[in-house]
């Protein structure tokens, strides 16, 4: 990953648009104009993501945000306020609308710093989303790590199906990772169709390869899963953790209470071999897989109600 300087106006024709660059101390985190998406984040030039070329697409959703749900809605397909609303299908094989609807638009800057970068976007109206959500998400590099807040508000006159995620594959060194070694405080997960919808009600992960409540190696277990039920520390964050054999270098994904959902992908089923089981999806999310049908985590944002969400990235190298 490059570590030069990235101007605004010379990228703006780049695949993923505008490249914007936060520093503070060694860490550094590079965000795309497409998407408002996280294309880098590197701590004394060691990079912690598995992530795309500078005059790349962000494929396969690296890095983007899942905005105003994550992951699938079955048959992309809703009933609201009594209407049935169709989506655009966006992953035909599965029958499925996938990752919402704004990771390919072009956000805009609302305030830029050294350490710290505010983006907007408002999405409009549209078939099978006929709302108005105003859209900030604030990348911030502070004495923790890189945080990421996302706030929403309802700008429409109706009440709106709102849930947020994010996308990053992590890499702690490894060619692959199953040598690598991970934490998930999660108790229970949920078991999908072939599909990949889940099947309610979540099952305990007790007894089944999906327990990694106590940390230990990835090895061979297949995930593109669903976890809830999740376990926070005292100061009520979640922390996942994926580490090398050792214990160093490691990088740890927390997440505040509004997440009470968590989706862990082990990148078997990527397109092209050389991608598969090089990084490790480990993506926050405030809603479950199909919530929009489900109910489970859903929010409702009446006209004018803001909702803000927290997430973020710690990361230690040798």
């Amino acid at each position: 990953m490059d570590n030069t300087h990235i101007d605004e106006d010379a990228t703006m024709s780049l695949a993923s648009g505008c490249q914007f660059v936060v520093r503070r101390g060694d860490s550094r985190a590079v965000i795309t104009g497409v998407g408002a998406g996280l294309r880098s984040f590197s701590v004394g030039g060691r990079e912690f993501l598995d992530t795309y070329g500078l005059n790349e697409m962000a494929r396969s959703s690296r890095g983007q945000a899942l905005i105003p749900w994550p992951n699938r809605i079955d048959h992309g397909r809703y009933t609201w306020n009594g209407l049935t609303e169709q989506l655009p299908l966006s992953e035909l094989s599965r029958h499925t609308a996938i990752h919402g609807l704004t990771r390919w638009m072009n956000w805009q800057v609302v305030n830029q710093q050294n350490d710290r970068l505010d983006l907007g976007l408002v999405l409009y109206p549209q078939e099978g989303y006929p709302f108005t959500l105003s859209l900030q998400m604030t990348y911030a590099l502070t004495i923790r790590g890189l945080e990421c807040h996302t706030t929403a508000r309802n700008s429409g006159t109706q009440p709106l199906p709102y849930g947020v995620g994010h996308h990053p594959y992590f890499t702690v060194g490894a060619d692959v990772i199953d040598v690598n070694y991970l934490l998930i405080p999660a108790r229970s997960y949920f078991p999908t169709n072939e599909r990949l919808i889940p099947i309610l009600p979540s099952q305990s992960v007790e007894g089944t390869p999906f327990d990694f409540r106590t940390m230990h190696a990835i090895s061979d277990v297949f995930m593109d899963t669903g976890f809830t039920d999740l376990i926070p520390d005292e100061d009520n964050f979640t922390r996942v953790k994926l580490a090398a054999p050792g214990g160093s270098p490691s990088v740890t994904v927390f997440m505040d209470a509004t997440h009470q959902f968590l989706q862990v992908y082990t990148g078997d089923t990527l397109p092209t071999a050389s991608e598969r089981r090089r990084g490790i999806a480990i993506e926050p999310y405030t809603c479950a897989i199909d919530a929009f049908n489900n109910g489970l985590g859903l929010l409702v944002l009446k006209p004018g109600e803001t909702f803000t969400s927290m997430w973020g990235i710690t990361a230690e190298r040798p």
